[in-house]
């Protein structure tokens, strides 16, 4: 969605392990030079282990790209089997014929036995790579122990490669299995990148989506590192968060509040600025000490209350050079803001206040207990649409939504917007309307909305070339009315011919719409919206919307 916005050729923070995008820091150098060694080193244990997201995986999957000709693995990925369901998944992934007795571990030890001989005896190597380890169980890794004694009178026949959290290290300590903690040859764990690490990082894995420009400032890497802690999935998810809700506000930039306010919408909670570490305990002091002097002088004289102590807010340590945000260029709005705090407004909505006020636009109320409000809507002909986009597509759809709106808590909340222009939006909320600032409103909208359209003839699929039906029909004559150099014929009125696919695309350029020649539903709702028909609300006009007191 946001990838060509920022010009990128894909997204770069995904959370797959995809070895292109492997960043190799000092740590994960080493760590793969451990893999290495263990590849081409035959015998015994090697055992990387590392915290949740800090890349192990990438590694293994970097290390199967470089793996010899000679040497044969087994990959091992949900290591929750028992000893025998091991043992069968090692003969498999190594195209061991399962011998007759399946139920017995011996038989099946035998068959790999003589397998890894056969191999041995070609000149082949053969390596048992297990991800997720720590979740072997003691059999298991007793069974482990027991394959490493399968030898020749020089070498070992096996190689083992345990990948794991660091549980796996605790388990092995256990005196239980300290014969098999003897046999590991070699052990390193993989840490978090550091601060000029998980700055590199950002900017090599936006490099490799094709980046040309920078993104995320100085101040936005400094605050995702403070975040993440420097574990690169925590990086992933909060650079893909912010980079979404950047394009959702139209930045081409990406400072630390907005950071911020992706990592609280990744982790349910809120997330304070740096600073707050000590303005807390300050404010803290202040109430205490101005409770105090309350109780101490009773009703008396000009004392502070608890209400007036100063509380630590987020805007007031924030940079104000974020803040100033507002383009000089856009004209004033007519709209005039009502004097509300929009994080009260968005915490004071209820499930249904959003899709009740969008409801009432369409002359439609909302009944509770009878269906959901889509289900409703489409009892009344209409459609939902669920999308991500930014004000320019809410501007450009020119329909009334319902945003979902993420609260400082990680929380959703569902408004309706009734009214936008460049720089208000009009919103409604317990039946209540009020004019917000757009841009204190997208301190809290991420992109997602829903919206309700009337599709023609009651049918919202895709209209697509070489089709004959009604809708056909209805899309040639609406293109007609709206571009006066075109006329269809009337013969075959209700085809899809080779000139109505080339005015559709060039309608879809005009619109910079997706220049497909295939007439989907946005294509539709924005037909729709220029048609101007009576009966359908607007985003640009005058909502009759309930006004609460």
């Amino acid at each position: 969605m946001y990838t060509s916005f920022f010009g990128l050729n894909e997204k770069p923070f995904t959370i797959t392990p995809d070895p292109r995008y492997l960043f190799m820091s000092e740590r994960h150098g080493e760590g793969l030079a451990h893999l290495v060694y263990g590849v081409t080193e035959g015998g015994g244990f090697i055992q990387l282990t590392g915290e949740v997201g800090t890349g192990k995986t990438t590694l293994v999957r970097t290390l199967l790209g470089q793996i010899p000709a000679e040497v044969d693995i087994a990959l091992i990925l949900n290591p929750q089997l028992t000893a025998r369901e091991f043992l069968t998944t090692i003969c498999e992934e190594l195209g061991v014929p399962l011998p007759a007795e399946r139920s017995s571990t011996k038989a099946l030890v035998d068959a790999l036995n003589r397998h890894l001989l056969e191999s041995h005896a070609r000149g082949r190597r053969i390596i048992l790579l297990v991800d997720e380890a720590q979740n072997l169980s003691a059999g298991v890794l007793e069974q482990l122990r027991l394959l490493t004694n399968l030898e020749t009178a020089r070498q070992k026949l096996l190689q083992i490669i345990l990948i794991a959290q660091p549980e796996l290290r605790d388990k092995l300590a256990q005196d239980n299995l300290r014969q098999l903690a003897q046999r590991v040859t070699g052990r390193y764990h993989l840490e978090p990148l550091t601060r000029e690490e998980s700055f590199r990082y950002i900017d090599h894995r936006l490099r490799v989506a094709g980046a040309l420009t920078e993104i995320f400032k100085p101040a936005a890497k400094a605050e995702v590192f403070r975040l993440s802690g420097g574990i690169p999935r925590l990086i992933n998810v909060i650079c893909d968060r912010a980079l979404l809700g950047a394009y959702t506000r139209e930045s081409r930039t990406i400072g630390k509040r907005l950071v911020r306010k992706a990592a609280s919408e990744v982790s349910g909670q809120k997330v304070w600025p740096a600073s707050m570490k000590w303005l807390l305990p300050v404010a803290l002091i202040s109430i205490a000490l101005a409770t105090a002097t309350l109780l101490w002088s009773g009703s008396g004289g000009d004392e502070t209350t608890a209400a007036q102590a100063p509380v630590p807010s987020e805007t007031a340590v924030t940079d104000v050079a974020e803040a100033e945000s507002a383009a000089a260029e856009d004209p004033p709005s007519p709209l005039e803001p009502d004097a509300v705090d929009v994080s009260t407004l968005v915490a004071s909505t209820q499930d249904t206040d959003g899709y009740a006020a969008l409801l009432r636009l369409w002359g439609l109320n909302y009944e509770p207990g009878k269906g959901t409000a889509c289900e409703q809507a489409e009892a009344a002909g209409l459609r939902c649409v669920f999308q991500r986009g930014t004000w320019s597509t809410l501007r450009q759809l020119d329909r009334p939504v319902v945003l979902t709106l993420t609260d400082d808590l990680g929380l959703s909340h569902q408004v309706a917007l009734t009214g936008l222009d460049n720089r208000m939006a009009k919103i409604s909320v317990a039946e209540r309307t009020v004019a917000v600032p757009v841009e204190s409103l997208a301190e809290y909208w991420f992109g997602q909305f829903l919206l309700l359209w009337k599709p023609a003839n009651g049918d919202d699929r895709p209209i697509r070339p070489g089709m004959r039906s009604d809708s056909v029909r209805w899309l040639k004559q609406s293109l007609a009315a709206l571009d006066s150099d075109y006329q269809p014929a009337t013969d075959d009125a209700d085809y899809f011919d080779a000139e109505l696919e080339r005015r559709l695309i060039a309608f879809q350029r005009q619109n910079r719409l997706q220049a497909d020649g295939l007439a989907g539903q946005k294509t539709q709702i924005i037909i729709n919206t220029q048609l101007a028909l009576d009966g359908t609300p607007r985003l640009s006009g005058d909502q009759q919307v309930v006004s609460g007191t």
